[in-house]
């Protein structure tokens, strides 16, 4: 694992088991006709792209937007048939006059930091009609394994912020959806119970996630903030194992989910 680049460990650990299956009911609900027009953004390694392709055929034009070259990299050897652009969602690498029938984003919202110029660059992008659908996860609370998690890592490093669960309330993310002039709107929070065969690869991709998002370990060398992370991991472990049944880890998972028409 350590010889990987995040990028590569992300789509390797993360994507089927934790985001394939969420971006698969995401692009059955919008239920896009075949040769819809489709733009991606935050799309990490691709994965709703992925699935928009496969639904709607190899002629139709399916975009992905991110700001990581290194993620790019990746979804372009998996999926070398998408459009994979490097760029802002503030500021979409869109060509004059480009729009889409649909427009997705799912779990990158949270981490923009000037998420209403984000949301309303995505409607923009979209055609008269067209429809925007966005995934940001549901706070701590109502993921109790992830909570769990993030209680045992604050006990070494004290109060972290996770950005990936930052974002969770329904209402904010109504209001940007009518702040950007959107109608239509539609909020759900959908629950899946999410499966990792291997939970101690989980565990330490989660625990690499949190120090990574702590100030104190930012401060940290690091030798003491492997050490650190280690010692998380092993603290981890009875939480994980009351997660655990015959199939590996299994915990319910929960996002909300938004929708809204140009």
């Amino acid at each position: 694992m350590n010889q990987l680049t995040f990028p590569e460990m992300y789509e390797r650990f993360l994507v089927a088991r934790l985001f394939q299956p969420f971006a698969e009911s995401l692009v059955a609900r919008l239920d896009p006709p075949a040769g819809s027009r489709w733009l991606d953004v935050a799309c990490g390694s691709g994965i709703v792209a992925r699935v928009a392709r496969k639904r709607l055929g190899p002629r139709a034009a399916v975009v992905g937007v991110d700001v990581s070259p290194g993620m790019l990299e990746v979804a372009g050897k998996v999926a070398p048939d998408i459009d994979w652009r490097v760029g802002d969602a503030t500021a979409l690498p869109l060509r004059d006059g480009e729009t889409f029938d649909f427009v997705t984003c799912q779990q990158g919202l949270q981490f923009m930091p000037d998420k209403p110029a984000a949301i309303h660059a995505m409607a923009q992008a979209l055609m008269p009609g067209g429809r925007l659908a966005v995934a940001t996860w549901r706070p701590h609370r109502d993921i109790p394994m992830f909570q769990e998690l993030h209680a045992v890592a604050e006990r070494h490093l004290g109060s972290i912020v996770d950005h990936r669960h930052a974002f969770g309330e329904a209402e904010p993310l109504r209001a940007l959806f009518e702040g950007a002039g959107l109608r239509d709107i539609e909020m759900d929070i959908e629950t899946r119970t999410t499966r990792f065969e291997d939970g101690a690869v989980f565990v330490r991709l989660n625990t690499m996630a949190l120090v990574g998002m702590s100030p104190a370990a930012k401060a940290m060398g690091d030798e003491e903030r492997a050490r650190i992370a280690e010692a998380i991991i092993a603290d981890c472990a009875p939480v994980a194992a009351r997660y655990t049944d015959a199939s590996g880890l299994v915990f319910p998972n929960a996002t909300n989910l938004a929708f809204g028409t140009r």
